[in-house]
């Protein structure tokens, strides 16, 4: 545990406190009274009013959309099930970047809605909301749909069958089970979009702004770091009280009811009704996830091939070389990333798994969340202002970047790895070790066969998650070592159908690798109960 505890401490917390510190403190004293003058201006607290008013928003429409989704891939049994629920999943791993860029694609100018009937959504809270929607789809069906499918419908019937009605039967016997995974899932989904940083710094352009693009504006464009810290501080109070919380709906969540084994539960659609709801779902799934992407990638194709061909040219302007490059430094950073998240997160899921584990180790689980919600904005910045001196004067190195990509994802790995090494039997690693199994040999020959393939997958997530990272590197990467999203974000800052072009052919390539990396995870996961 002191390597991940090391990791955070130096790549996470110290950051995080320097720009606090930095924004806070002038000769020497801490000027606490800055809080209550940012706090009370009113354009500040218009940005904090509308970062929660569209994250509920947001959460209510995803809940609103996602839910009969997660009755139809929890109980019905169809044809394509398993692609389907590959093709739901594929907006959370793309990038906020490649989302943002996707409905810019659909309702901005130029887009399918202005070409058919002239309207245009990409300035409108509108398009944020869908976006929004499209990204945290899956979170919600995965989330919720896999309890839905170990729940044991018996109970339900049992109820009817005692002169309930199908819908009294549903809300006193399955909706009380439920309600934890929804409230999991809900909370989870509000996080996402009370720091959503990409979707809404390409769609709310001016008249939009979260607290994640505040700071961004504040720290870059302003350069008021005081303002910053405070911000930072807010965010970080709201993020820890979401994980809190949400950490509070998991516990509830696994003693919810006795469980069954999912492959039992789902039967083919029955009635109109199914076959309707059935249909439904999938009508929603193709305008609202695939019709986006589609978009994208015919918007890419105008005029053949040329925006991919000017990819290999350098301008001199926008990149210091081509932006197809920067196709292979992602891959190289989040290669790296990957296998810094692997060891870190492995170690961390680890020392969690142990039965002896103390309440201060429990605790570092749901410490391992805050990469995930505090802004990422604040830790690229204070990557540079931290990590400026030597012995770690990281300015200059290429590591940087993947440093600051592993930390999102670290939670991941634990996520994925923790469930499998608590089920591993502790008996078979104390009969190694009475026959004179070293630990690493322990490791080596028990847990390892066991937990090699959530390896992979946790690897696989960490991969995809790291490719997409945005908030920190925009800080980080160095201009002639652009990553991805961040060149997709510069070709859009700049006007001229020629930028647009390319932006569009980049998010393409970036939606394709996150997609085939998604498919090969889902044709490694062990168990089918749609949880993430």
């Amino acid at each position: 545990m002191l390597v991940p505890v090391a990791f955070f401490a130096v790549f996470f917390a110290w950051p995080v406190a320097a720009i606090v510190t930095r924004g806070l403190k002038a000769d020497g004293v801490w000027r606490l009274g800055r809080i209550a003058d940012v706090l009370g201006q009113s354009d500040i607290r218009h940005v904090l009013w509308f970062t929660t008013w569209q994250a509920l928003a947001s959460t209510a429409l995803t809940l609103l959309a996602a839910l009969p989704a997660a009755y139809v891939f929890a109980r019905l049994d169809f044809p394509g099930k398993q692609v389907l629920r590959a093709v739901v999943t594929v907006p959370f791993v793309l990038p906020t970047v490649v989302v943002g860029t996707a409905f810019l694609a659909l309702v901005g100018r130029g887009g399918l809605l202005d070409e058919l009937w002239g309207v245009r959504l990409d300035t409108t809270v509108w398009a944020i909301l869908l976006a929004h929607v499209f990204f945290n789809y899956a979170v919600v069906v995965r989330t919720v749909g896999g309890l839905w499918a170990q729940l044991d419908p018996r109970q339900e019937e049992a109820a009817r069958m005692l002169g309930a009605s199908p819908p009294a039967a549903w809300r006193k016997v399955t909706l009380p089970a439920l309600a934890p995974a929804v409230a999991a899932a809900a909370l989870m989904v509000f996080l996402f979009t009370f720091t959503s940083f990409g979707v809404v710094q390409i769609l709310g352009g001016p008249t939009f702004s979260t607290l994640e693009v505040e700071i961004y504006r504040q720290t870059s464009e302003i350069f008021d770091l005081s303002t910053a810290a405070v911000l930072t501080i807010v965010q970080f109070v709201a993020v820890g009280a979401v994980l809190a919380v949400h950490a509070w709906t998991v516990r509830r969540r696994e003693s919810a009811l006795r469980l069954v084994d999912p492959s039992v539960t789902a039967r083919r659609p029955r009635g109109a009704g199914q076959w309707a709801l059935l249909g439904g779902v999938l009508a929603t799934i193709a305008v609202l996830l695939v019709l986006p992407l589609a978009v994208l990638v015919r918007r890419s194709l105008d005029g053949g091939f040329g925006y991919y061909r000017a990819l290999g040219d350098a301008d001199g302007g926008t990149f210091l070389v081509a932006p197809i490059e920067s196709v292979v430094n992602s891959l190289e950073y989040a290669v790296a990333a990957t296998a810094i998240a692997v060891v870190i997160g492995g170690l961390a899921a680890a020392a969690l798994a142990r039965r002896d584990a103390g309440r201060l180790v429990r605790g570092f689980d749901a410490l391992l969340m805050l990469p995930l919600g505090v802004s990422a904005v604040t830790v690229g910045f204070g990557f540079l202002i931290a990590l400026d001196k030597p012995p770690l004067d990281l300015r200059q190195s290429w590591i940087l970047v993947p440093l600051a990509q592993a930390l999102v994802g670290v939670p991941f790995v634990v996520r994925t790895m923790l469930p499998v090494l608590r089920a591993v039997d502790e008996r078979l690693r104390e009969a190694a070790a009475v026959l004179g199994a070293a630990p690493w040999r322990v490791w080596r020959e028990v847990d390892l066969p066991m937990v090699r393939r959530a390896l992979l997958i946790a690897a696989g997530f960490a991969f995809a998650v790291s490719l997409g990272e945005f908030g920190a590197t925009v800080f980080i990467a160095r201009p002639d070592n652009p990553t991805l999203p961040v060149a997709v974000a510069r070709l859009l800052s700049r006007p001229g159908d020629l930028n647009y072009g390319q932006a569009m052919a980049l998010s393409t390539i970036l939606m394709v690798v996150c997609a085939v990396a998604l498919l090969v995870l889902e044709r490694l996961r062990t168990d089918r109960t749609g949880e993430f």
